[in-house]
């Protein structure tokens, strides 16, 4: 059974950092592009970034270049969001997904970022 579990979400205040988890389960993670979304109250599923499986190449938004560091750990079979200088703008659920739609994905962890 395909799983993705994530966690590590919370409140913050602008400037903090947090790192996500994404605990998965049922697949081998080394074999599928691994993605993370986020979702704002309201909004649809942004793409935030992603990494390919063999070669491990790495994406990011215009909104979180340079700030967002993706990540995994392949003998644990998680994947990571290492997350700094966050914003307000940066708040919303947060989403792990084996598929470029997200459709094969978690439930996802908040994140509120908020002075």
């Amino acid at each position: 059974q395909v799983q993705l579990v994530e966690s590590g979400g919370g409140l913050v205040q602008p400037g903090d950092s947090l790192t996500l988890a994404c605990a998965t389960s049922g697949f081998p993670i080394d074999n599928y592009w691994l993605f993370w979304f986020r979702q704002a109250p309201g909004q649809g599923l942004e793409l935030v970034s992603y990494m390919t499986s063999i070669d491990t190449h790495t994406f990011y938004s215009d909104a979180v270049r340079g700030r967002f560091n993706i990540s995994k750990d392949s003998a644990t079979r998680t994947l990571y969001l290492q997350m700094n200088d966050l914003k307000p703008q940066d708040t919303g659920l947060y989403i792990c997904a084996r598929d470029q739609h997200g459709n094969e994905r978690g439930q996802g962890t908040q994140v509120t970022v908020s002075s």
